[in-house]
């Protein structure tokens, strides 16, 4: 699952602005169009972070149009989402989590907080107790850009 949502940037009296299609409640701002795309992924971060709080599904990363970006989430951020996301597909709340991870309901919360830095492995260790793996893919990043490029 790769966690790459594609983002509108629109100029703006001097400035960027940048929208997600996908994710409405994500908007970010920047002078240059590097800054504002480096913003976008606090957004992104905090409107997804709005999400886990409010117990909504997480959207899936839209279809890139022509002339969108992709705004990655850092890579703990993206675990994060993914455990968010198996639990949902469990039905799980983050009690029943708790019981079947063998932890507190706060631990279960911090692991899903995208303010709160757990050690990867405590994030592991919650996927497999729902019958799933963490993978990391390294990637050249002319793979991500050359998707990005296809829809410039």
């Amino acid at each position: 699952m790769i966690f790459a949502n594609p983002a509108k940037l629109t100029p703006d009296s001097g400035d960027f602005i940048v929208s997600f299609p996908g994710v409405p409640e994500a908007h970010a701002q920047g002078d240059i169009e590097a800054e504002a795309l480096a913003e976008a992924v606090d957004a992104l971060v905090a409107a997804l972070g709005i999400y886990v709080q409010l117990r909504r599904d997480l959207p899936r990363p839209s279809r890139p149009k022509r002339g969108h970006h992709l705004v990655t989430l850092p890579s703990l951020i993206a675990a994060k989402a993914a455990l968010y996301r198996a639990m949902r597909e469990a039905g799980l709340t983050n009690a029943a989590m708790a019981r079947r991870f063998g932890v507190t309901e706060n631990a279960v919360r911090r692991l899903l907080d995208p303010d709160h830095p757990p050690h990867i492995g405590q994030i592991e260790a919650a996927l497999a107790a729902l019958s799933k793996r963490l993978r990391i893919d390294v990637r050249d990043a002319a793979w991500l850009n050359s998707i990005a490029d296809r829809c410039r």
